[in-house]
C-alpha cells in the first residue's frame, strides 16, 4: 500500500503554491477536504466563520 501523507495549505499560500509544493516532494494529491474555521469574537458566545483550512492526502508518485 502507498504511504499517505496530509499536507496543509499554508495560511500565506495559494491553492496552486501548495500544489506544487506537493509535485516537488514527489507526491500527487488525491483527496482535497476542506473545513470552516470558527473564532470566538467579544463576550458573544456565538462563534464567527474566520476561514477555510484547506487539507489535501497525497500520495507518492512512485505508486
Amino acid at each position: 500500500m502507498a504511504k499517505k501523507i496530509k499536507v496543509y495549505v499554508e495560511p500565506n499560500e495559494t491553492v496552486s503554491e501548495c500544489l506544487d509544493r506537493i509535485n516537488e516532494m514527489g507526491y500527487r494529491p488525491i483527496r482535497r477536504i476542506e473545513k470552516p474555521v470558527f473564532e470566538q469574537t467579544g463576550a458573544k458566545d456565538e462563534p464567527v466563520h474566520s476561514h477555510q483550512s484547506i487539507l489535501f492526502e497525497c500520495v507518492s508518485k512512485e505508486s
